[in-house]
């Protein structure tokens, strides 16, 4: 792989296993707090006071979403290169096909209240603006084709350039209102550099590997420093949150890396494994849980709430994934050759990135 991103001829990372177990675990960590930020922040705004967990997805915050999204970029190199029918396939059709999906999904749930709040034309409106507006949790899966048109459009522009402009979109604190346009300018920055840095990136996990020690101490430090500007309210200013971003992405790669190697914790790496599955459907089990203790009371305490509602939210998703196997609804999370435009891969399954 040059350093602009291409794969190059015999390049090791053309080689590279379909999948790498770090990159697994990083995702795990991610999609796990990912749901607890939902979780937690709904609980909060829902009981009217924050719990003990509230730190914790603070702490998150700086890093959370540019990793996931620095991830998804880290595998383009190797694909980008595609024809435009086959990469519009895999890279558009796909999450389109998922999205569109599931926001009717989550809209059934929603309408009826909606309906009550003003009327079922409004809610059918509203529906039809989610086509243009990413709806509630769904706005990731919304922006990464975005991202990835984006990048191949742009491979004839220097790629310091592009990185340079995404870096002064993130900087520029963009907020037309509109959440695909926002989350673009905050966001492209992380996964540009996924695809332009991948290179480094595996350095980095190699390095770590090598040196798990002195990793750990590394990642000590950047703890203490995200974890300080949070705390003093530093960690969103110009520069400092695109710093905080690409330093905690580094260090969630890092994290993976050290699971990795010794093989813990290996729910983190299941869950990585199939983010996109959590992502999709956690919304049902967390909002169904945080609404039948919220009416109950039986859990009196915030932070406790949130950590229970956080668990079922990951834990539902995945069963309804299981059951929706089990019931033949392959379609809720494997696309079905009807929406397939390019030839389709053996085992082809539900990733956020190949």
């Amino acid at each position: 792989m040059t350093s602009i991103g291409t794969v190059a001829g015999g390049s090791s990372q053309a080689f590279r296993p379909e999948r790498v177990d770090w990159v697994d675990y990083a995702k795990g960590i991610c999609i796990v707090m990912v749901v607890m930020m939902h979780s937690v922040l709904g609980v909060e705004l829902a009981a009217g006071e924050p719990g003990f967990m509230h730190g914790l997805v603070a702490f998150a915050k700086p890093f959370r979403m540019p990793d996931f999204f620095l991830i998804s970029g880290l595998f383009l190199p190797l694909v980008i290169d595609r024809d435009w029918r086959t990469y519009l396939d895999r890279k558009v059709v796909h999450f389109a096909y998922f999205y569109v999906l599931w926001v009717t999904i989550q809209f059934g749930f929603k309408a009826p209240a909606f309906a009550a709040e003003t009327s079922w034309r409004d809610a059918g409106l509203l529906y039809l603006e989610s086509l243009i507006e990413p709806f509630g949790t769904l706005w990731f899966i919304y922006l990464l084709p975005i991202f990835f048109v984006v990048t191949k459009l742009t491979r004839r522009i220097p790629p310091l350039a592009i990185w340079l402009a995404a870096a002064l979109l993130e900087t520029a604190r963009i907020a037309t209102g509109w959440t695909a346009i926002d989350e673009f300018c905050a966001r492209f920055v992380y996964f540009y550099s996924g695809y332009l840095f991948a290179d480094y990136v595996f350095a980095l996990s190699d390095r770590a590997r090598r040196h798990p020690a002195a990793a750990l101490a590394t990642l000590g430090a950047w703890a203490l420093v995200d974890a300080g500007l949070v705390a003093h309210g530093a960690s969103e200013w110009p520069m400092v949150s695109l710093l905080l971003g690409l330093s905690g992405a580094c260090a969630i790669a890092t994290m993976g890396t050290l699971l990795a190697h010794v093989r813990r914790l290996n729910f983190l790496r299941f869950c990585g494994q199939h983010s996109i599955v959590i992502y999709l459907a956690f919304f049902l089990p967390m909002a169904t849980t945080r609404t039948l203790l919220l009416r109950t009371g039986v859990v009196p305490n915030i932070g406790m709430m949130s950590l229970i509602v956080t668990v079922v939210g990951i834990i539902g998703a995945l069963l309804i994934w299981q059951a929706a196997l089990r019931l033949h609804a392959h379609f809720l999370f494997e696309r079905p050759d009807t929406f397939w435009i390019a030839p389709k891969r053996a085992g082809a399954a539900l990733q956020a990135a190949e």
